[in-house]
């Protein structure tokens, strides 16, 4: 049986005055408001798209 492994990523500073790019990237991973939290699976692409607005948000690994 293989464990899929999440990550839990809560909106810590607002989006506005942020990039159109980076808007979108927090659209993308379910963050739309601040200190909303959402869990999504451990991916590559989560990863990356985690890179861009790391600025803005916290992120905490769980399984």
């Amino acid at each position: 049986m293989e464990k899929t492994t999440t990550i839990k990523i809560t909106l810590k500073r607002s989006k506005s005055g942020s990039t159109k790019r980076q808007q979108e990237t927090l659209k993308g991973l379910g963050l739309t408001k601040v200190n909303k939290t959402v869990v999504l699976k451990d991916t590559p692409a989560v990863k990356g798209m985690i890179n861009k607005v790391s600025h803005l948000v916290s992120v905490e690994g769980s399984r």
